[in-house]
């Protein structure tokens, strides 16, 4: 199986799924019987898309898409760790994917809960303290923009989350220099069902 799809083709793709969910026209493509006996042997996904645990986020029905099309990867806060680099590190040089997609959403819980702990100066208890350390630069970096609302805070966390990628990741920042894949950050808007670009790194 080999991918056929360069990184502007797969995210014209994204986008057509996307529109037609907004609009309630959703074709819920590679979703049968066939599709799944033909994905036995292998997989070919054409996107990895790295996005918010949130329910309401769910990526296959955000985009239209079925059985072996997108690579999944979700945590809280979209937070990167170690097997989530692991994890997009494996689909881009096992699985040859032209598109990283970083998935953020308004009104996000764990970019919330940073903010409120930011400004009260307090850490949660438990493992929440950890996502909320790994989102706490976004936070900060939007208040010092004086960028102060909810959204615009998971609108530079996105961002930075797909910088960080680049920045950290050999295997995807040779991907991105040699044309083999590209980065692009969404924001998906709970109301409406649309993912608005709010960043890019790599040809489309």
């Amino acid at each position: 199986m080999a991918n056929y799809l360069t990184p502007a083709l797969a995210w014209r793709r994204l986008q057509d799924g996307n529109e037609r969910f907004v609009s309630g026209q959703s074709i819920h493509p590679n979703q049968d019987a066939q599709r799944r006996s033909s994905l036995v042997e292998g997989q070919n996904p054409f996107a990895v898309i790295f996005g918010c645990s949130d329910s309401r986020l769910a990526a296959e029905i955000i985009f239209d898409l079925g059985l072996g099309d997108a690579f999944v990867v979700r945590t809280a806060g979209q937070v990167i760790d170690d097997a989530v680099l692991g994890s997009l590190e494996y689909s881009i040089s096992q699985l040859k994917v032209p598109l990283i997609v970083i998935l953020g959403h308004d009104s996000c819980g764990a970019v919330s809960a940073t903010k409120a702990a930011v400004e009260a100066g307090e850490m949660p208890s438990g493992f929440i303290r950890d996502l909320v350390e790994r989102i706490t630069p976004s936070v900060l970096t939007s208040i010092r923009n004086e960028k102060h609302d909810i959204n615009d805070m998971v609108v530079e966390h996105v961002k930075q989350t797909a910088r960080r990628l680049a920045d950290t990741s050999r295997v995807i920042s040779d991907a991105i220099r040699d044309g083999r894949t590209a980065v692009v950050g969404l924001s998906y808007s709970l109301g409406e069902g649309h993912a608005e670009l709010v960043s890019s790194i790599g040809q489309l």
